[in-house]
């Protein structure tokens, strides 16, 4: 079963989302059998890599609301990300372009490091406080990751996995994703927003069920020989105990 998620790192329901994900798959017996791929999403592709202001200032200029509400709103999704783990500290978050995120994130996919790139992406930006508009900054992150110092601050410099990026994000307009966090299972099924865990764990298993019946395809003719054993032979009494 394979799950796609898309998302940025600079969204707290993306990165609490994943957290109450995380948490139904460990519920999920077939766990092992389900494959998660993220796909870029930028909620601001035009903001600035370097920003003057902070993320309380932001909200209150975004929703038209004073600072104090916006302190007050990002209080509550603290705790929202508390209940599940996690801490963000709004207070010092560094606000940024998450374009050479994405990049990274594409290039981990292909060494097979990007769940492990994307975990430490969003640390870094909610809890650690990093700059992930800089270059060293995410080629620090990568060596956790499991990746390759230089090979990364050559992967940033020379723009490559733009295409990768830019191909999501018309992806993600294509299947009308607006917002983010936005979880699309085998294709199938859609769950948009950081849902409950039991939400997630009921999607989970309702397509798992759908992955694992089977459509018989019979032509006409053998359906009409139902009195033959030409093709398939059904039980026709109860086996003895």
């Amino acid at each position: 079963m394979k799950i796609e998620i898309w998302s940025d790192f600079a969204c707290p329901f993306c990165y609490i989302g994943k957290k109450r994900l995380e948490a139904a798959l460990d519920q999920f017996e077939y766990k092992d059998d389900v494959e998660v791929i993220f796909r870029s999403f930028e909620l601001d592709p035009n903001a600035p890599r370097d920003v003057d202001h902070d993320v309380h200032d932001m909200l209150a200029i975004k929703y038209g609301m004073s600072r104090k509400q916006a302190m007050a709103m990002n209080q509550n999704l603290g705790m929202q990300a508390k209940e599940v783990g996690l801490r963000f500290e709004f207070d010092t978050m560094i606000l940024t372009n998450t374009f050479d995120a994405h990049r990274l994130a594409q290039y981990a996919l292909s060494e097979g490091k990007m769940n492990e790139m994307v975990q430490e992406l969003f640390r870094a930006y909610f809890t650690d406080s990093q700059h992930l508009g800089n270059h060293k900054t995410l080629a620090e992150l990568a060596v956790k990751a499991g990746l390759d110092h230089d090979e990364v601050l050559k992967v940033l410099a020379d723009g490559v996995y733009s295409e990768e990026v830019r191909a999501d994000e018309k992806e993600a307009s294509q299947l009308g994703i607006s917002g983010v966090p936005f979880f699309i299972i085998d294709r199938k099924y859609a769950v948009s927003g950081a849902q409950s865990t039991d939400m997630f764990l009921r999607a989970l298993y309702t397509a798992w069920k759908e992955s694992q019946s089977l459509e018989v395809l019979n032509d006409v003719e053998s359906e009409s020989m139902s009195s033959t054993c030409d093709d398939a032979c059904t039980l026709s009494a109860k086996p003895k105990k």
